[in-house]
């Protein structure tokens, strides 16, 4: 694999927060919309001070308690999206629910295991994002989630290994890397694409920094010879 054990320290671009509000057509209960924090945030081991999640049994918790989205990807969305409510929506940060915006940072050059000085906390990368149907929504397409997962520009969650304090503006700064031959493409290529390669399905399930529920995936294909149903999570009719 590529030598990435040197990435220069990014500039967190916006730290973001959001309440509750209803969503879409369904106006089901949501955090997805979120907006810039000024100011020192409190980063704790469930996500940042002021953040909320609709449904806690797949959004937040201490394995999702941070998610960064690359503000790099803006560009190639604008072009795939061209209706003006979608460009209004990414014409800042926050378009995807994430907490964190940066450039220079991207599923190509972050590994799952990464650990990241975000402000005086210090948080691991443990997941990749897994895109649910409220992205249909938020985004008025149907089809949001499905392009989401194909293009493998997903986004990622972080654990809190040690609390502390997040301005924007604030320095994210890579502090170790235990997985370098894992980065998050490679993670995403096979959950997505290469689905029931054997091989690398065995090593992801011992990756000891990535998610259980990640590794119990790997784990389940791995003895079913088959790729779990993913039509409910995208929001398929």
């Amino acid at each position: 694999m590529q030598d990435q054990n040197h990435l220069a320290p990014v500039a967190i671009r916006a730290v973001l927060t959001g309440r509750l509000q209803p969503l879409g057509r369904k106006a089901v209960a949501s955090g997805m919309a979120k907006t810039p924090v000024s100011g020192p945030l409190r980063v704790t081991t469930l996500g940042l001070a002021g953040d909320e999640q609709g449904d806690l049994r797949v959004h937040g918790g201490p394995e999702k308690a941070v998610h960064h989205y690359p503000l790099d990807h803006y560009a190639a969305w604008r072009e795939t999206l061209p209706s003006e409510a979608a460009h209004a929506l990414l014409s800042a940060p926050g378009a995807f629910g994430e907490n964190l915006s940066t450039l220079g940072l991207t599923e190509a050059n972050v590994c799952i295991g990464d650990r990241f000085r975000l402000g005086t906390a210090l948080v691991e990368v443990s997941q990749g994002r897994q895109p649910c149907w409220k992205l249909n929504e938020r985004f008025a397409w149907a089809g949001m989630s499905r392009a989401v997962q194909q293009s493998l520009r997903t986004g990622w969650y972080y654990r809190v290994l040690e609390e502390g304090e997040v301005s924007g503006g604030d320095a994210l700064e890579l502090a170790a890397r235990p997985c370098p031959d894992w980065p998050l493409a490679r993670l995403l290529h096979v959950l997505y694409v290469d689905r029931l390669n054997q091989d690398a399905l065995a090593q992801m399930a011992g990756i000891e920094p990535l998610a259980e529920g990640w590794r119990k995936l790997a784990r389940q294909r791995l003895a079913n010879q088959a790729v779990e149903d993913m039509g409910r999570r995208l929001g398929d009719a």
